[in-house]
């Protein structure tokens, strides 16, 4: 298996995993698939933060970050996504896209992971717990899909043991 930034020419294999989970699963509250062109302009505006699991020249998952909400007090915060194609799950392709984002989220001073997880997809839970994601909260009946009221897990993991903010900044705080 390989690691590797996502190239455009990924946007096929990407569209195809993503819209499966959209389609057949309650595993994200969208109803609204993707289309390859949107998978493109997101490929280029991420570049480096959205990365591929190839195994054999086949695209098996992919995982980015985005702002997880804006303003410049959330800058060190990002919610990341993580897909995996159906023959790729159990297989270690998860812990390897994760392990190389986090390391690619730590070089863009990111402080922080959030996971936004339905409460229909148990196994995300138990894999974010295992790679160490805590949960920091639960929101009931916040997502609909359906027909069904479904509830959203929130998991966080901190890198980095010490906040970088500025002395100077904490002093403005007070």
């Amino acid at each position: 298996m390989i690691i590797r930034q996502a190239t455009v020419e990924d946007a096929p294999a990407i569209t195809e995993i993503a819209n499966a989970i959209i389609r057949d699963t309650l595993v994200t509250f969208t109803t609204d698939e993707r289309s390859v062109e949107k998978v493109t302009a997101e490929i280029e505006t991420r570049g480096p933060v959205f990365l591929v699991a190839e195994r054999d020249g086949v695209v098996e998952g992919f995982a980015t970050y985005n702002l997880f909400r804006s303003g410049p007090g959330y800058a060190q915060c990002r919610e990341h996504s993580i897909q995996l194609a159906p023959e790729a799950r159990g297989q270690g392709t998860g812990r390897a896209l994760m392990q190389a984002l986090e390391a690619i989220a730590k070089t863009n001073n990111v402080h922080v992971l959030v996971a936004g997880i339905s409460s229909a997809n148990p196994a995300a839970v138990a894999f974010h717990s295992a790679i160490g994601f805590k949960q920091v909260g639960h929101m009931p009946e916040v997502g609909f899909k359906w027909g069904q009221r479904l509830d959203l897990v929130l998991m966080q993991k901190i890198l980095a043991p010490q906040s970088s903010v500025a002395p100077d900044s904490r002093a403005k705080a007070r």
